[in-house]
């Protein structure tokens, strides 16, 4: 049995400034290393557990509070059952491609809201994974956009920096519905902004 490292608990949330700060490339891959990602992957799956229409499909090492930069990347996005990840370690984007595409974003990071958020719809990514080997993901549709959003976190941003559109921020509801939130009452005054 794997010892228990992580749980829901260990993910930070807006306004935590640490959320927008850079992570640091990681030099060599230790067992403190294998022992954050591992961390990740737990509270990861833990953060999912009895949320009925949510899903952990990847999250980043500065999301609990380790500024490292380390993704963790769900391998099946269509089977909840299947709670295996790939790991992205000092990931870094080449290349964005093809259309800007509008559309919705939560993040385990910015609880209760979702933004209509616009992603390159084809990205290329280098990183290297746990066992130090280099990769290269040639990604579109939404494996396009979740790279995006966890590189964005390395690099001290959210999907809240991108939605410009103040009409484009909702709250997922009980029935697994988005209902659109006021700007000026429910988003201005929650934290999630930048000052």
């Amino acid at each position: 049995m794997t010892k228990k490292l992580g749980s829901a608990k260990d993910i930070i949330t807006l306004p935590n400034p640490t959320l927008w700060q850079l992570s640091e490339d990681v030099k060599e891959i230790t067992p403190e290393i294998l022992e954050i990602i591992e961390k990740m992957k737990q509270a990861a799956i833990d953060w999912e557990d009895g949320r009925e229409h949510e899903v952990s499909v990847a999250l980043a090492a500065v999301q609990i509070g380790i500024l490292k930069n380390i993704v963790i990347i769900r391998s099946n996005f269509d089977d909840k059952s299947v709670k295996d990840f790939d790991v992205l370690i000092n990931p870094k984007i080449i290349r964005k491609e093809g259309k800007i595409v509008s559309d919705f974003e939560g993040c385990l990071s910015v609880k209760d809201f979702y933004g209509k958020t616009p992603r390159y719809n084809k990205v290329r990514v280098k990183a290297k994974n746990e066992k130090g080997q280099d990769i290269k993901i040639k990604a579109k549709g939404f494996l396009a956009r979740v790279l995006q959003h966890e590189i964005d976190h390395s690099n001290g941003m959210t999907f809240v920096d991108h939605v410009k559109n103040h009409h484009h921020f909702y709250k997922l509801q009980t029935n697994g519905e988005l209902k659109n939130l006021d700007y000026e009452t429910e988003v201005k005054t929650s934290g999630i902004l930048r000052d």
